[in-house]
């Protein structure tokens, strides 16, 4: 049986994966469903001062904890940045990487390098009355936060860059799941960059939050990545 490691996106936390942890454990799998500092259960470390760095080496300290020698590594959304700092560290204990409707930079990069004017009008504007933190994007109206479920986002995780180191070429498989229900959206980039590249490749007609509207997918992409 193998070990996975799954990375949340930005503003919620690991509760995003809904029932998919519980479905790789009931199979036989070990899982870490990764938190994040200032995210979701740890809403209470938010900081503007947190990095991607920082989110880099949450899930690196919790593999490490874990003792997990080799895994299978999987992000979505902003969970795509995260885990391309951690292939670049521990890419030779990497089996296979899966980014779910996820962001995937090429070397040197950041978010801001990858995304576009709606979100660089979305990362600046929403902070103008509370600087460091970014607010969901595209949420209508006045932003509340939901403890332990939804709240703001740290602003220097989107705008720093990550050298690869090249140790991230050496996993082997590689996959990418693209929602193709959720509009307006900034992945299809990077969906075509993995067809390209040869990944394995899986669309689902979902919004964005893939792991919660189409869990049998995603468990059947990832169980089949060990």
């Amino acid at each position: 049986m193998a070990n996975y490691v799954l990375v949340h996106g930005a503003w919620g936390g690991n509760h995003t994966y809904g029932e998919v942890p519980a479905r790789l454990e009931a199979l036989g799998h070990r899982v870490i469903n990764c938190t994040l500092r200032g995210l979701g259960s740890r809403q209470d470390e938010l900081h503007c001062g947190i990095t991607l760095s920082d989110h880099v080496d949450d899930v690196c300290q919790q593999v490490r904890e874990a003792g997990f020698e080799r895994f299978i590594l999987a992000g979505h959304s902003y969970g795509g940045m995260v885990i391309t700092g951690v292939s670049s560290r521990l890419g030779k204990s990497i089996d296979a990487i899966c980014y779910i409707d996820a962001f995937w930079p090429d070397d040197d990069q950041s978010l801001w390098d990858i995304t576009g004017a709606f979100e660089h009008n979305w990362y600046v504007n929403s902070q103008r009355h509370n600087p460091g933190y970014v607010t969901p994007i595209g949420f209508p109206g006045e932003f509340t936060v939901q403890p332990g479920v939804r709240g703001y986002h740290p602003i220097l995780t989107l705008l720093e860059a990550i050298p690869m180191s090249g140790d991230e070429q050496a996993i082997p498989r590689k996959a990418y799941i693209f929602a193709t229900g959720y509009q307006p959206t900034p992945f299809p980039r990077f969906a075509e960059k993995a067809r390209a590249a040869g990944w394995e490749y899986h669309e689902t007609d979902t919004d964005h939050f893939v792991m919660e509207k189409d869990p049998d997918l995603t468990v059947k992409v990832l169980a089949g990545l060990a």
